[in-house]
C-alpha cells in the first residue's frame, strides 16, 4: 500500500533456529531513531534465549538506523560488536558495518540463529510508532523477548545436568569447583601436619591467583604447557645455574643485597635491588619462555602455536606461570621456614607455625601485584618481540628494564612504609592489566579467544 499515510516499517524476523518453528510470532520491529542490539543479555533490545543459542554473545551485533531527511525512507546498517563467533551477512563474515537491504539474512555465529531483514507497508503504523517513541513504549510486535508458547515441563528442565553437556565444563566453571573441593579435602587431611598443610594452602592460593590472570587473558593454552613453565623455573632455582646468576648479578654487577647492619641511602638501595633482584630474577623467570619459543620453532602447527610464544598473550600466560613456580618455591622453601624458626625460638612452636601461615597467604596472593605482575609484563614484551621481529631487541630491552625497575622499586619501598608499598603494588598491577588489555587487542587469534566479562579495548 502506498499513499499519503503509508510508511515502510523495517523489522527482523527469526527464520532459523529452535524458536523459528513457532512461526512469525518472533518478529522485531526497528525504530528509525533507535538502534537495536541483538544478543543474550537481558538489556539488549532483541534478546535471544541463552540456553538455546549458546553461540550468541551477550551483545553480539547491532542494527543502527542511518541519518535521513524527513521526506526520505529510513535505511539501516548491521555491525558486529566484537562477538566471539562473528556475524554473517548472506553467508559472508561481516567486517565492520554494512548497509542492509530487504531480504538480507543475518546469521549470529557460523551455525547460529538467522534473522531476515524485511520491510512492510502500513499506513497506520506512522501514528502508532510516533506515539510509541514519544512515550518510550514499544508498539505491538516491537522489541520483546521471545517466549515459547508451551507450558509443559521437559525432563531436561527438571534435570538440567543431563542436557548441559560441554557447557558444564566450559561455561559453568566446573573444573575450578572440582579442584576447590579436592584442595579442601586435602586441607582437612593435612590438619596436624603444618608443612604439608602449608604446601596445600599455598598451591591452592597460587592456582586461584593464576586462574584470575588466565581468565583475563582470554586465550586457551594447554595446562601442561603452563605447568611446565612453572616447574622449569623451580628446577632452575634448585640447580647450579642459580649460583651463577647470584655470582654475576650480585658480585660482578653492583647488586649485592644490603644487610641489616648497613645504613645506605634509598637511591643506593634501589640500585642494588635493580641489579641483584630485578635484573637477576626477571631474567631467570624469563628462561622458560625463551626455552618454549626455541623448542616450538622446530615444530609444526598446531603444536608450534600451542607450546611456543608467538604473541603477547602467550608471553603473559607463560610468564605469570613461571612466576607462580618462583613464588611457591621461594615462599615455601625460604621465607616461611625462616620466620617459623625465628618465631618458634622466641615464642614456641605453635606461634611459629601461625606466623608462617600468616606470611604464606599474603606473599602468594600478593604475587598478582608482585612476581606475576613483573614476569607477565616482561612476557608481554617477549611475545611482542616475536610478533614484530624488526624491532625485537628494542622491545625486549624496554620490557626487561621496566619489569626489573618495578621489581626493584617494590623491594626498596618495602624498607620504608606500607603506604608507598601499596602505591607500588597498585602500579605494578596496573602495568600488568594494561599489558593484558593491549595483548588481547593485538592477538592474531582474537576472534577465536574465549570471551571474558571485561571489554576489549577499541
Amino acid at each position: 500500500m502506498t499513499g499519503k499515510y503509508a510508511r515502510r516499517n523495517a523489522f527482523l524476523r527469526l527464520v532459523s533456529g529452535k524458536e523459528a518453528a513457532y512461526g512469525s510470532e518472533f518478529r522485531y520491529s526497528l525504530f528509525p531513531s533507535k538502534e537495536a542490539v541483538i544478543g543474550r543479555d537481558p538489556s539488549c533490545q532483541i534478546v535471544l534465549d541463552a540456553m538455546m543459542y549458546r553461540m550468541v554473545s551477550r551483545r553480539h551485533a547491532v542494527v543502527r538506523p542511518l541519518p535521513t531527511s524527513p521526506d526520505s525512507e529510513s535505511s539501516w546498517v548491521i555491525c558486529d560488536l566484537n562477538s566471539a563467533n562473528g556475524t554473517y551477512l548472506n553467508g559472508q563474515r561481516l567486517q565492520g558495518c554494512q548497509q542492509l537491504m530487504p531480504g538480507d539474512r543475518i546469521t549470529l555465529g557460523y551455525d547460529g540463529p538467522e534473522l531476515l531483514f524485511e520491510y512492510e507497508f502500513n499506513h497506520q503504523s506512522t501514528v502508532i510508532a510516533s506515539i510509541a517513541e514519544a512515550t518510550s513504549l514499544p508498539p505491538a510486535g516491537g522489541y520483546q523477548t521471545p517466549t515459547v508458547p508451551d507450558s509443559s515441563v521437559s525432563f531436561t528442565q527438571l534435570f538440567p545436568i543431563i542436557s548441559t553437556g560441554k557447557d558444564l565444563t566450559r561455561k559453568a566453571y566446573l573444573i575450578p569447583g572440582v579442584l576447590t573441593v579436592v584442595f579442601v579435602v586435602l586441607m582437612f587431611a593435612t590438619v596436624g601436619d603444618p608443612q604439608a598443610n602449608q604446601v596445600i594452602v599455598g598451591t591452592y592460593i597460587a592456582s586461584a591467583a593464576y586462574y584470575f590472570i588466565y581468565q583475563l587473558c582470554g586465550k586457551r593454552k594447554p595446562w601442561w604447557v603452563l605447568m611446565s613453565s612453572g616447574l622449569t623455573t623451580m628446577l632452575i632455582l634448585l640447580s647450579p645455574l642459580l649460583d651463577f646468576f647470584i655470582f654475576f648479578f650480585r658480585n660482578v654487577l653492583p647488586g649485592s643485597l644490603p644487610s641489616d647492619q648497613e645504613t645506605i641511602t634509598f637511591t643506593e638501595l634501589l640500585i642494588r635491588y635493580f641489579f641483584g633482584a630485578g635484573l637477576m630474577e626477571e631474567l631467570l623467570k624469563a628462561l622458560p619462555l625463551l626455552l618454549s619459543y626455541t623448542v616450538s620453532r622446530g615444530l609444526r602447527s598446531p603444536w608450534r602455536e600451542r607450546i611456543g610464544v608467538w604473541e603477547p598473550l602467550d608471553g603473559i600466560l607463560l610468564g605469570t606461570a613461571s612466576a607462580v613456580g618462583f613464588t611457591l618455591l621461594e615462599t615455601l622453601g625460604q621465607y616461611v621456614p625462616q620466620i617459623t624458626q625465628n618465631v618458634s625460638i622466641q615464642s614456641g612452636d605453635g606461634a611459629g607455625q601461625l606466623a608462617g601461615l600468616q606470611l604464606l597467604i599474603p606473599r602468594i596472593l600478593g604475587s598478582v601485584a608482585g612476581h606475576m605482575a613483573y614476569s607477565g609484563y616482561l612476557g608481554y614484551f617477549i611475545g611482542l618481540a616475536v610478533l614484530k621481529p624488526r624491532k625485537s631487541w628494542q622491545i625486549l630491552l624496554i620490557g626487561y628494564l621496566t619489569s626489573a625497575g618495578l621489581h626493584a622499586l617494590w623491594n626498596a619501598t618495602g624498607t620504608l612504609n606500607g603506604l608507598l608499598l601499596v602505591v607500588v603494588g597498585v602500579l605494578s598491577y596496573a602495568f600488568l592489566m594494561a599489558a593484558i588489555l593491549k595483548a588481547r587487542a593485538l592477538s592474531p587469534t582474537r576472534e577465536h579467544n574465549f570471551a571474558t566479562r571485561f571489554l576489549d579495548p577499541k
